[in-house]
């Protein structure tokens, strides 16, 4: 089985979710920058890989998880989005030479119109390194290795009005001229990192874990190319005040570590159909393993198929 069995903090993922598409809600653009889709209804389908991987700069190694690619539906109507996707993916396509990794990641990822919220559940245990030593690749396998991470990060875009995330990485509605906004938010995030053998500091050799709470900056742009194709970018950095526990917060004893959040969407829009590829990746340098600059990177990778219509068959007059 490739996932593990669900924890109580899903409950709190789906809350969560349920309490922020609210607050998404519509407000008056600039007709002149945002436009929206003729069509009332979408259906979406897209192939996604979500990951959550260690890197240890000062050792030069990348510890991976072995997931392979989900596959997803989606459908939506005016602006409202949902997405189910494929609990297993495509386990085919995994290399069992890199070992099993048993995982639960659930991620969420809202663009709304003045604010965007991404929250992350993600349990990973089974990882391996790759290196290439005299021309042949040398694989290392830790299937003790586990690593756990549960965050929320949010921002709010100054330039809701001209600049469309849900334009970029949606695709419910349409950016009609070249537009960016400055981006001011604050995350919040604990993880865990875990091994029966070994692991990176000799300091802590089975068990670290850290709470991290900071703020961060950045500037989002979209561009386009004859009106139908655009490039999408954003680039958020932050600092982060961590410790071992929330205790650490009421004491002097707090280390201060960066954070990095890019974002970027490819894609094409045609008046009845869109393609779109999309990449998210929040890199958090964790502040209880300086010596080892150890780096948490999580995100997802997803390419998208939209096709939209005036009226659905379940919704049309017809069938009622």
């Amino acid at each position: 089985m490739s996932s593990m069995i669900l924890p109580k903090y899903a409950y709190i993922f789906s809350f969560l979710l349920l309490v922020s598409m609210p607050g998404m809600g519509q407000a008056k653009v600039d007709s002149a920058y945002i436009g929206a889709f003729e069509q009332r209804f979408a259906l979406r389908g897209y192939l996604a890989r979500n990951f959550l991987f260690l890197s240890d700069e000062a050792q030069d190694r990348i510890f991976m998880p072995n997931n392979p690619v989900s596959i997803g539906l989606g459908f939506s109507k005016h602006n409202t989005v949902l997405n189910f996707s494929a609990g297993y993916g495509f386990d085919f396509m995994r290399n069992k030479q890199k070992g099993k990794t048993k995982y639960l990641d659930l991620q969420m990822h809202q663009y709304g119109r003045k604010f965007v919220v991404d929250m992350f559940i993600q349990r990973y245990q089974g990882f391996y390194t790759e290196s290439n030593e005299q021309k042949n690749t040398r694989l290392e396998i830790f299937p003790d290795l586990s690593i756990r991470q549960y965050g929320i990060f949010g921002q709010y875009i100054f330039n809701w009005k001209r600049f469309s995330y849900k334009a970029a990485f949606n695709q419910s509605e349409k950016q009609l001229k070249p537009a960016g906004s400055i981006l001011l938010g604050a995350g919040v995030y604990f993880n865990k990192i875990q091994s029966d053998s070994t692991l990176i500091t000799p300091e802590h050799p089975h068990l670290l874990q850290n709470f991290q709470l900071g703020i961060s900056s950045g500037y989002a742009y979209t561009w386009l190319i004859k009106k139908r194709y655009f490039i999408s970018g954003s680039l958020s950095l932050g600092i982060q005040f961590g410790g071992e526990d929330i205790s650490q917060f009421t004491k002097q004893s707090l280390e201060v570590s960066p954070t990095v959040f890019p974002r970027m969407s490819v894609g094409y829009n045609h008046e009845t159909w869109s393609l779109r590829a999309s990449f998210v990746n929040n890199m958090i340098y964790s502040s209880f393993a300086k010596e080892a600059s150890l780096v948490l990177n999580s995100g997802h990778f997803q390419f998208n198929f939209i096709k939209r219509f005036h009226e659905f068959p379940l919704f049309s007059k017809s069938s009622q």
